[in-house]
């Protein structure tokens, strides 16, 4: 089984701002949660049409997200959990991009910390401590989900550039076989870090501080 990374951009404090709410929202994020739970119920209704039962649905899972709790006594609550926290995600985030599709993507990038790490590459700037490192300090616990997929990752948009100078400094001498995707990746997050660097400098309002992975 295949298993897809994508990723966007947001503000913590955003999605933060949603999570043990409880109703006390603005106008806009009140719109905002409105898609969500849209979302949500058009996601848990695929799911039924799947045959998927974890025992807890996604709807129910937002709702428990809002008022602060992940506390499901049930085996699959992680994978409710990660979908709700996703959707809230989405609804404050850029338009999500696609890194790729990796049959193993933990050993795949597991391998290539390893090889990073042989050539110098900082620890904290290695991909597979963001992409499989959960989620920023600030938010709740939530239980892992069964099989460890679907998964959310995060990387500080400040570290974008580092990493991708990082990569680019040791790419000449990686693996062949791991060349092709740290070159993507590095595309990817100088793009970010342009973006970001435009946006603070120009735009008012953009307070966006945080690359978003979904692994699914």
């Amino acid at each position: 089984m295949s298993h897809n990374i994508a990723y966007s951009t947001a503000d913590q404090a955003d999605v933060l701002a949603f999570l043990g709410s409880n109703g006390e929202l603005t106008a806009d994020q009140r719109r905002r949660l409105d898609g969500m739970r849209k979302d949500a119920q058009a996601h848990q209704e695929d799911l039924d049409h799947q045959g998927v039962n974890w025992g807890l649905t996604i709807p129910e899972a937002l709702e428990h997200l809002l008022a602060g709790r992940a506390d499901a006594d049930v085996r699959c609550a992680g994978n409710a959990y990660h979908w709700a926290l996703q959707h809230i995600i989405d609804h404050n985030a850029s338009d999500p991009s696609h890194l790729g599709t990796y049959s193993k993507p933990a050993t795949f990038f597991g391998l290539v910390d390893e090889e990073m790490q042989r050539l110098g590459v900082p620890a904290d700037l290695l991909p597979y401590g963001y992409l499989f490192g959960g989620l920023p300090d600030a938010f709740p616990y939530l239980p892992y989900s069964l099989d460890g997929y679907p998964a959310i990752g995060h990387l500080p948009l400040a570290k974008a550039k580092p990493a991708a100078d990082a990569y680019r400094a040791v790419l000449d001498r990686l693996d062949h076989d791991f060349r092709y995707d740290v070159q993507d990746l590095i595309e990817k997050l100088e793009v970010e870090h342009e973006e970001w660097e435009y946006a603070t400098k120009k735009i008012d309002w953009y307070t966006q501080d945080t690359l978003f992975f979904q692994l699914t």
